[in-house]
């Protein structure tokens, strides 16, 4: 009587697979695996980094859109805003409701991404935000 049970065909095969795997990391230097060389460091943010007035834009858009439809909750903080972009918050969703009584949802929507544009890049004009401390 045996105690572990059948034994299946090629068990020992995930260790081996292992120590293969594990040895192959292990070449001489320069060869293929081995980590990039780092870059010298500069100063310049990515080139793929959104600008501040751009993302300002996205996500103040994206409240005045929730608010409009009443999918709103908590505070400025909680939905990841500065002071400054509740503040243009709130000018967007008001423009965007007046917007929506005199037309229709569709013209309250471009509203919202033309406001939310216009007043971030003022806010942002100079890379940072233009007022107070709080941003």
């Amino acid at each position: 009587m045996t105690t572990g049970g059948p034994r299946r065909k090629g068990a020992a095969l995930g260790p081996a697979l292992l120590a293969a795997v594990l040895a192959a990391g292990c070449g001489e230097p320069g060869t293929r695996g081995d980590a990039p060389e780092p870059r010298a460091s500069t100063n310049s943010p990515s080139p793929s980094a959104t600008a501040p007035a751009q993302l300002c834009a996205h996500i103040v858009g994206y409240w005045a859109r929730r608010s409009l439809t009443g999918d709103t909750y908590g505070d400025y903080q909680s939905m990841g805003l500065s002071d400054g972009q509740y503040e243009i918050l709130r000018k967007v969703v008001d423009g965007a409701r007046a917007e929506r009584e005199r037309a229709d949802a569709r013209a309250a929507d471009r509203l919202i991404d033309r406001r939310a544009r216009e007043l971030c890049e003022e806010r942002y004009r100079n890379g940072e935000p233009t007022g107070g401390p709080w941003g």
